[in-house]
């Protein structure tokens, strides 16, 4: 079994989240390795990684050469792992590792994807909960086939055939929730409590969070280039009745032309209409444009596998040699 876990600046909470997850691993009883992805942190992440390494056979580093974000850091720990079935899991402790056996339960139980549902989330503030779940209810409106399952982040256990499918997705612009869900395969929901921040401070503020919204609604969905399309219907429609009652008034009333300010309001109202269009179209070009350079999603800048692993591709290399 492999864990995925991938990290930015988190000195603070290591060696606390690999305290947790050590026994919970060794409960299962199965050979198992843990990934984590050092997304370019600036403090002394990679060291104590490496400690953890040098201590330790079942834990793997992929260091990344810059911050490329979370989602494509999940993405390059995904592709390193080996494992039948494997483990996304964020290191701040707020998915505890606990859960894990819960997941693999699912897992065994023949489902391929088990996702860890919140059933409450401690530590966050209000405004996050409701704006978390507003998101929510958009993307199930409109996210068409794709169903994204309210409160539900990263943590789950997914098979090696449902890995690979999610693998062959290889866009830039990564919303991994809706890429979980795009590639379908039997899932089941594992409700748990989502506990505070262990230590450290969130890289998710507002912004950042508006910003992955975003990439998840344009991602998945046309539906704001079609609300951009039924805008300039809808004001073209009021233009024209407004223009058809100005010309009846003056026809038959013989009133003035309306006066400057009542211009102005409607020059700026459709001047905001076309800028917010054109912002919309721009949001999907400037992604179009990102694919076609075709760059890779990532640049590892080292990669040190699990001691246990390597033991086990060596004594499976002696047994063929020996075969041969």
């Amino acid at each position: 079994m492999s864990v995925v876990v991938p990290l930015f600046d988190e000195e603070a909470v290591i060696e606390r989240f690999h305290a947790r997850l050590v026994p919970v691993m060794q409960s299962l009883g199965q050979p198992w390795e843990v990934i984590y992805v050092n997304d370019g942190s600036k403090d002394r992440s990679l060291q104590i990684l490496s400690d953890l390494s040098s201590k330790w056979p079942e834990v793997a580093i992929v260091n990344l050469s810059r911050n490329f974000g979370k989602e494509v850091a999940l993405t390059a720990g995904l592709d390193h792992a080996r494992g039948d079935a494997v483990v996304v899991i964020d290191i701040d402790l707020q998915d505890p590792p606990e859960v894990i056996p819960e997941l693999v339960a699912g897992w065994q139980a023949g489902f391929d994807v088990v996702y860890a549902q919140r059933r409450t989330r401690e530590g966050e503030t209000r405004l996050k909960c409701l704006t978390a779940a507003a998101f929510y209810r958009v993307m199930q409106k409109i996210g068409g086939p794709v169903r994204l399952p309210a409160n539900t982040g990263d943590f789950r256990i997914m098979s090696r055939r449902s890995l690979d499918a999610l693998l062959q997705l290889r866009e830039r612009h990564r919303f991994m929730k809706g890429l979980f869900a795009w590639v379908g395969f039997p899932s089941t929901a594992v409700l748990y409590d989502r506990a505070p921040r262990a230590a450290g401070t969130t890289k998710w503020n507002y912004r950042r969070l508006w910003n992955l919204s975003i990439e998840g609604i344009t991602s998945f969905t046309v539906v704001p280039l079609k609300i951009a399309t039924y805008l300039g219907l809808a004001t073209s429609a009021v233009a024209m009745m407004y223009a058809f009652t100005i010309i009846i008034k003056t026809l038959i009333f013989s009133n003035p032309v309306a006066g400057y300010a009542s211009l102005m309001a409607v020059v700026l109202f459709l001047g905001g209409v076309q800028l917010l269009t054109l912002g919309i179209i721009g949001e999907y070009l400037g992604r179009v444009f990102n694919e076609t350079k075709g760059r890779p999603l990532y640049i590892v800048e080292r990669h040190m596998p699990a001691m246990s692993q390597l033991s086990l591709s060596e004594n499976a290399a002696g047994v063929s040699s020996q075969s041969t």
